[in-house]
């Protein structure tokens, strides 16, 4: 039996009460602060002060306690609008917020649909906003948001993961970096690529997410009104 259908044991005085609540909040607690390698079961049970050996009546292990973590997380992506477009915005939004928010979320997201309570009413929400699209097209449209999604925020992780890593922020990265691209562009092998360096707007990662979300969009649009 899946762990969402799976009965929680019975409550029983102990010095310690325990849910299945409970552990999933000290485990988000964990890999906020430190990411996911510190998520173990001990050190859950260690910040709730019982044994591990108790966590294992409420998940079997690891893997179902990941699977919680994430469908918590699914609670906070709530997607609102008043029709599929404004719905499909509020669906990248909110999923991007909450990466930033558990930044391990961006390692578990994408593979299999999340199946807990909330990614399903989070579903439920979106694919009701398209309604009276093609039935074949609804997956599609909604793989293709999530994919730009998950694929921008683990852009963005992955950037403030190395300026930690480094000490050096994106635009001191760009500028150690800069005179190796000029001498390479004065070469004149790149000349596209030295244009788009030397001339466009270096947008910062809110209007570079907003853009191509609109770009996105926009193909949907024009797909569904062929």
């Amino acid at each position: 039996m899946l762990v969402w259908e799976r009965p929680e044991p019975p409550n029983r005085p102990v010095p310690a009460p325990l849910n299945r609540e409970r552990i999933v909040r000290a485990a988000i607690g964990l890999a906020d602060a430190d990411g996911l390698e510190a998520v173990s079961l001990r050190k859950v049970a260690a910040v709730l002060g019982v044994g591990p050996m108790r966590l294992y009546g409420y998940i079997a292990g690891k893997e179902e306690l990941l699977d919680l973590m994430v469908d918590a997380v699914h609670a906070e992506i709530r997607p609102a609008g008043d029709d599929w477009r404004e719905v499909l915005r509020s669906l990248a939004e909110t999923t991007r917020r909450a990466a930033h928010a558990h930044e391990w979320l961006a390692d578990l997201l994408g593979g299999r649909p999340q199946l807990g309570p909330h990614a399903l009413a989070t579903g439920e929400t979106v694919v009701a906003a398209l309604d009276g699209l093609d039935v074949d097209a609804v997956m599609p449209v909604v793989a293709a948001v999530n994919a730009y999604v998950i694929g921008a925020v683990r852009r963005e992780i992955a950037e403030r993961r190395a300026e930690r890593a480094t000490g050096m922020d994106e635009k001191r990265w760009q500028a150690a970096l800069g005179p190796y691209l000029e001498r390479t562009f004065a070469t004149g092998r790149l000349p596209a690529l030295a244009t788009v360096v030397r001339e466009a707007a270096h947008l910062d990662a809110d209007e570079t997410f907003r853009i191509g979300l609109d770009f996105l969009l926009d193909g949907i649009e024009a797909r569904i009104s062929r």
